[in-house]
């Protein structure tokens, strides 16, 4: 085999090799040897640049997953924090609602006149029984639980605030209804309707109840209202009428003194006279009468009232 080897400048000579059998073998030895070394070189070289391919690919996929894990984390954590946030916030609710159920309770029960040691609302009612683990619950399920007892409470306070008002109208009822016993002590000496007259002896028409009692004992009056009439009244002496927003007016009559002028406003209960013998009267008692729509009506009913 001869091989040419011919320059790139005109000036140059062309060199010939010669290459002979033995030359050619060699060659073909030489490079059937190296070429599996090569082939192995540049195969552990590309493993190795696959290797680091792949663990680079792996490094980036872990940094992926750790920044979703902190992202996650950091979720959870703000999810915490508002759960926290509603819960304070929802108990504050609660605590003030239930401030608010103590002092209606405590209304309640003096306006019931209910045993203010059995209806104590300043002490945390008693509780007890065996102690059993029960399953824990998740902040969405304590959410709802408190949500339901808020609910709960809501409903109870508007019972009660509608019970509160039920009993503030009867109690206003009862205090401008005239009810009640209008002395100290004393006894019905002479009921209503008719009787015998103790000065003349004639039937006629008795339009209250006297009752005995000792010379200026106090006179109560038996509810609220504005006095109508304070001073002498022909066949009455000296008197006081109380006119009560319940419509009704009552009178007390035949008194030794009065106490109250005609426009005071007086509260059940409170001295308005002294008893006394003045106008058509035998001895110390007090004329009491009760007036409907301008009619006497029996006044038992109401001295009843205060027995009961």
């Amino acid at each position: 085999m001869n091989i040419i080897l011919v320059p790139n400048s005109q000036r140059g000579k062309g060199r010939n090799t010669t290459f002979s059998h033995r030359h050619l073998v060699l060659i073909a030895l030489v490079v059937f040897l190296a070429l599996p070394v090569l082939v192995g070189i540049v195969a552990y070289h590309a493993q190795d640049m696959l290797t680091a391919y792949n663990a680079d690919s792996l490094l980036a996929a872990q940094r992926r997953e750790l920044a979703a894990q902190r992202t996650a984390v950091a979720e959870a954590k703000r999810n915490a924090e508002t759960h926290l946030n509603a819960l304070a916030q929802r108990l504050g609710q609660m605590q003030a609602q239930m401030m608010r159920l103590n002092a209606l309770g405590s209304r309640l029960t003096r306006m019931a006149g209910l045993d203010a040691r059995e209806f104590n609302f300043s002490v945390e009612a008693a509780m007890g029984g065996p102690e059993k683990t029960a399953a824990s619950s998740n902040p969405p399920e304590l959410m709802d639980s408190l949500d339901r007892l808020t609910r709960e409470i809501e409903r109870q306070q508007e019972r009660l605030s509608a019970l509160e008002n039920l009993l503030l109208d009867r109690k206003l009822n009862a205090a401008v209804t005239p009810s009640g016993w209008p002395v100290d002590g004393g006894w019905i000496s002479s009921g209503f309707g008719v009787r015998a007259d103790p000065f003349n002896g004639h039937q006629s028409q008795h339009d209250g109840v006297d009752i005995a009692s000792s010379m200026g004992s106090p006179v109560h009056a038996v509810g609220d209202g504005v006095v109508s009439h304070s001073g002498d009244k022909a066949g009455y002496g000296m008197m006081v009428e109380v006119t009560h927003e319940s419509g009704l007016t009552t009178r007390y009559a035949h008194a030794s003194a009065v106490l109250v002028r005609a426009g005071d406003r007086v509260q059940k209960g409170q001295s308005i006279a002294l008893v006394g013998t003045s106008g058509r009267s035998t001895g110390p008692h007090l004329h009491f009468e009760v007036v409907r729509n301008g009619t006497a009506v029996n006044p038992m009913r109401y001295l009843q009232q205060a027995s009961k």
